[in-house]
Parts: structure tokens; sequence; C-alpha cells
């Protein structure tokens, strides 16, 4: 990789007006073979804090917990701020790195460092709506295309049939995507047209600044229902997808609506007993693209992806590097 650590020092100086001289790191001597064959690793003072880069040395991207377990093995020769640094991270690895609190550069892109309060994006595209969330309705539509083919023409119309939402509530969905700038809406006679440029894996990644965690709230509850509570979901949900064991308390979700209709029958708990299951309810139906009784990938890991138990992230990366896009 050409001169990473200049590019880094210069993205410093152009972005932030701080200037850094990188030096050579002699305690990379003592780390292990694999970590050197990776990283190449320089000291750099940021504000008078002692910093040190860990620059990739190819741009073979690392997933963010394994990135985490290489910090974890370099603190133990460096009691300081570490920081990662790689040429291009993709949105859903920045998301992670962030969720761990793992410092980051990317030069001329991003820089990540929490330890000075700082998080610096420069990679938005057109006008976007990059400070808030997308309505239910809208993400819906775009994990409808995202499990279904992207390459398909939607229409307001089309959709709402699809996902059980008005033709109008359609129609500002599609405005908010056109304002995110994802996917071309063209005029075809009356009825406006979404088509989607990118493959599968490209739009969710450009996605993903956008969409929400689809939990609302979660609950523990008794129920003598003669059906399940709803659609597994959380982490019995990602046992069905992973290795990972199934927590001692089932998960389920359903959608607010549901949850109003069958509350009466229902007993809610202040804390977990041995008899209770999790209930998740949630902003858009979980039923819309769930499979065999249990939610979709997608969904699920937005709403799991805030976890910090090392076992359930090490599932969820897993499973989302296993799903065929």
């Amino acid at each position: 990789m050409e001169q990473l650590d200049l590019r880094f020092a210069r993205y410093l100086k152009e972005t932030l007006d701080i200037i850094v001289q990188p030096k050579n790191w002699k305690g990379a001597e003592t780390l292990p073979f694999f970590l050197r064959n990776l990283y190449a690793f320089f000291e750099v003072f940021i504000l008078d804090t002692s910093c040190l880069a860990m620059a990739a040395k190819d741009e073979t991207e690392q997933t963010p917990a394994t990135i985490h377990k290489h910090t974890l093995q370099v603190q133990k020769r460096w009691d300081r701020e570490i920081i990662y640094v790689h040429p291009k991270i993709t949105a859903y690895n920045r998301k992670r790195l962030i969720a761990h609190k793992l410092s980051f550069v990317v030069p001329g892109n991003q820089l990540y460092l929490p330890f000075l309060g700082i998080d610096l994006r420069e990679h938005f595209k057109k006008i976007r709506m990059a400070d808030s969330k997308w309505s239910p309705s809208t993400q819906a539509v775009v994990l409808y295309a995202l499990l279904h083919d992207t390459e398909q023409s939607f229409t307001p119309k089309g959709l709402a049939k699809q996902l059980g939402y008005a033709p109008m509530t359609m129609t500002r969905a599609f405005n908010e995507l056109q304002g995110a700038g994802l996917g071309k809406i063209t005029m075809e006679g009356k009825e406006r047209v979404l088509r989607f440029d990118q493959n599968k894996k490209e739009l969710w990644e450009k996605a993903l600044e956008f969409l929400r965690n689809p939990v609302k709230k979660r609950l523990w509850v008794k129920h003598s229902l003669n059906e399940p509570l709803g659609v597994k979901a959380g982490l019995t949900a990602l046992a069905h997808y992973s290795a990972l064991a199934e927590p001692a308390n089932p998960v389920f979700a359903m959608v607010g609506k549901k949850w109003k209709e069958i509350k009466n029958n229902v007993m809610e708990l202040t804390i977990a007993e041995p008899d209770a299951c999790e209930l998740e309810i949630w902003s858009y139906s979980p039923r819309l693209f769930e499979k065999s009784g249990v939610v979709d990938r997608l969904s699920l890991y937005l709403s799991v992806q805030s976890n910090d138990d090392e076992r359930v992230e090490s599932a969820l990366e897993g499973m989302m590097e296993k799903l065929e896009w």
C-alpha cells in the first residue's frame, strides 16, 4: 500500500489542521508475525495524545470483530490509544467499528476518534438526509427489494399491495429514497417507477446509515394463548441462523398494531421469569419478511447490532457473511 502513513498525516492536516509526524513503532518487532504481516505500525501525537496507528498493508478488509481482537493483542504491548487505518471501509463495517468504539481513519473519507470526541464524515453524495432515519414504510421498501430482486421495477401501487401500506404512504417512501440519492425514479405514463441501480450488497451498504432498529419497545410477558406470541426474533432468531445457543427466555416480535389487539390477554412482567418470553414491538410488521416463523436476517441484524456481547457479535457477523447477495 503506497505510503498510507503519509496519506493519514495529510488527511489530518486537511480536515483538522493537525500536523502529525508518523514514525515507525519499534515495539512492532515484539508482535506476532501475523500482525506484522497484516499491518504497519507507526506512532503519532494527536493533540498531545500519544497514539499508535495500525495501518493495513493491503486492501483486504478484516471484520470488525477480528480488528477488535487484533487491537487487544497489540494493547498488551501498547497501553495507549490505537487507531485502525485502512484505505476503504464499507458502511457495514464502519457501523460495527463505531459500535466497538474502535478508533479508525479512512484517509479522504472519514475519521472516528472517540477519545478526542471526533466523528468526521466526508463521503456524502448529493442531498442526503444524513442525520435522519427513514420511516418504517421506506425501510420496508428497501428490505423488500433486498430480499427479493433489486433489478425489478417498483410502483407505489404495486408495493402498497405487497407490503400492506396505502399507495400514498408508498409515494412518500419514494420521496425519501429520492432525497437520500438511492434508486432512480422515472415517470412511465402517469405512474412513478422506482429502480435500483446498485446490486444488493451495494444497496445494503449505502442504505445502512438510514436504516433504523425496528424494535420500538421490549417487554417481558407471560401468556396462555394457543399460538406463538409472534415471530421468532432477537437472540432466538440469531440462534436459528447461527451456532449461538438459544436464550433461556425465547424472544418474539410483533408489530405495534397487533400488540394493541392482544395486550389484554397477556401478562406484562417487570423482570424476566422462568416461564416468560421477551416480546419486541416493531415499527413494521416482522411477518412481512419472515420465513418459517423467523424474522429475516436483515431486520434481525438491525435489531441486534447494538448488542456488545462478543459471542453475539461473532454470530451476527457470521450470519451476514453467509448471506447470499
